[in-house]
């Protein structure tokens, strides 16, 4: 059968509304074909790594219970998480602006958390028809779909009533959000952000976020911009749980001192007690960092504390190592301690993002291939949003400080005592015209971090709009190994206003021998 997206989407739709549908076959007509790999997922590193693998020549298999591909990415996490933040962009420039210029007086009935979740669950088949199609008839990848896996040994999985034997074993099976030891987690109005999309059915009034995830913060900060009252509970800092590496300390303390200033109360070194209500949630009980314990009254819990792989299946009939995180050990190969067996995505170490299972995924196939190629995943640009897109990649300037002897910084706006700099209206550029001239505070912040000695870009650092794209690139360029010099980034050609603004800045400082500050 060749179905359009149209024909796609209804079948998808059919078979996550049944529970006892068929699986979703598509498979060459061979007896006993042995496959280069089987991939237990077809969630982002399973599909590019299969497409990659039939691309080099080999023949992949994804097999995944889901009836599409893709993933949980357009299903239940960063697909909504994008509406969401584009959502909280929006209702924060509309609250700053309220009755200002062309805007109307902000009305909060009308920003609606129910109403993005039911827009979300409306659009988000088109992503799932389309991989379906594209990997079936562009990619002409083999895949079992609707089907759960089980893994016989390294080299055999069944499916659908089928065996399929493999030379290898590609392990993609994804994560779940993790739950805390706290009464009352199993009441009415605890969601995470799976069960956010799958069964709100109510519009919230006033949230508690237990965790200090970027999930935590991403999401906090879009249930805040609709006008539920936001109170996040972290035991940690925000922004320095163990996910987030290389985060300058100026950048959190605007983005989370934004965060404060639009109103959310944010309440570091705090551990929750206990969820209470009857068969609804009304409050939650905290235990603040002095040792009092207060009741925050809410209708509505958000659980930003985390992901687990699933690793128990493989774990148990493979007997692949994991770490004291739950994440299956693998080297730069993607290889685990089980030959044979290679790991990816959300099984394995590093951050929970899309690249890193992408990419991942087409390490490990081309190492199956008879590549001999690495992939470093602890070395990555990062972003999370609140109302900005908030984006990072390199050194801090605290760690920079640690491991040079010169580290040359340039920033906007500057630390100038006396300078007045809550008035200037720096950085601007697309995205931030209307604050600059209207409210310079909120412009955004961005920092360049040098060094001083070999002129090399070591760290970048974006609280903004529209940047986030061109970290990718200072990413590549900052790791080569001849770096980026400040004379290299000053005699690029810029955009104006490009919304990085360290082109500029470079080329203002650029001509001097001997760098310093700006």
């Amino acid at each position: 059968m060749h179905l359009n997206l149209g024909e796609w989407n209804e079948l998808i739709e059919r078979s996550l509304a049944d529970p006892d549908s068929e699986p979703i076959l598509n498979l060459e007509r061979d007896e006993d074909p042995v496959y280069d790999a089987v991939f237990v997922g077809g969630g982002a590193g399973g599909r590019f790594g299969a497409a990659y693998m039939k691309a080099m020549g080999g023949r992949p298999l994804i097999i995944d219970a889901w009836p599409f591909l893709g993933g949980s990415c357009p299903h239940q996490a960063c697909v909504p998480h994008h509406l969401f933040s584009e959502a909280a962009e929006e209702l924060d420039r509309a609250r700053w602006f309220s009755d200002e210029l062309f805007y109307p007086k902000f009305d909060a009935s009308r920003a609606s958390i129910l109403e993005m979740v039911k827009l979300f669950l409306a659009g988000r088949g088109s992503a799932h028809a389309f991989m379906n199609w594209q990997t079936k008839e562009q990619l002409e990848v083999e895949y079992v779909l609707n089907a759960r896996a089980t893994i016989i040994d390294k080299n055999t999985v069944q499916a659908a009533g089928k065996t399929f034997k493999a030379k290898n074993l590609v392990l993609g099976m994804g994560a779940r959000p993790i739950d805390i030891d706290i009464p009352g987690l199993d009441l009415h109005g605890v969601f995470d952000f799976v069960s956010l999309v799958e069964e709100l059915d109510y519009e919230p009034t006033r949230c508690v976020i237990i965790g200090g995830s970027k999930v935590a913060m991403e999401y906090g900060a879009f249930f805040h911009a609709t006008g539920c009252d936001t109170t996040i509970v972290s035991r940690s800092q925000l922004m320095r749980t163990k996910a987030l590496h290389h985060v300058d300390e100026d950048l959190r303390q605007y983005v989370v001192g934004g965060m404060r200033k639009r109103g959310m109360e944010i309440l570091e070194g705090a551990h929750p007690v206990s969820v209470n209500g009857d068969e609804r949630v009304r409050s939650v009980t905290v235990r603040l960092e002095s040792g009092e314990e207060i009741d925050i009254e809410t209708d509505f819990v958000f659980m930003g504390t985390g992901e687990r792989p699933n690793t128990a299946h493989a774990q148990d009939v493979l007997g692949i190592e994991v770490n004291d995180y739950g994440r299956v050990i693998a080297n730069k190969r993607m290889q685990t301690n089980v030959p044979g067996v290679y790991a990816i995505g959300d099984m394995i170490d590093g951050p929970m993002e899309m690249f890193k299972a992408r990419k991942s995924g087409v390490t490990a196939s081309r190492n199956i291939m008879g590549e001999d190629l690495e992939f470093d995943f602890s070395e990555y640009p990062d972003f999370l949003h609140t109302t900005y897109e908030v984006t990072w990649v390199g050194l801090t300037e605290e760690e920079a400080k640690a491991a040079l002897d010169e580290v040359i910084i340039i920033q906007m706006p500057p630390y100038v005592e006396g300078l007045d700099t809550p008035n200037l209206p720096l950085p601007c550029a697309e995205g931030t015209m209307l604050y600059a001239f209207s409210k310079p505070e909120l412009s955004g912040f961005q920092k360049l971090v040098i060094d001083g000695a070999t002129r090399k870009v070591v760290g970048a650092h974006h609280v903004g709009y529209g940047a986030k794209d061109a970290f990718q690139y200072l990413d590549y360029l900052i790791h080569r190994p001849e770096g980026l010099t400040i004379d290299t980034l000053g005699w690029m050609n810029e955009l104006f206003l490009n919304p990085e603004h360290f082109v500029q800045l470079s080329r203002l400082r650029a001509g001097k021998s001997k760098l310093i500050h700006l």
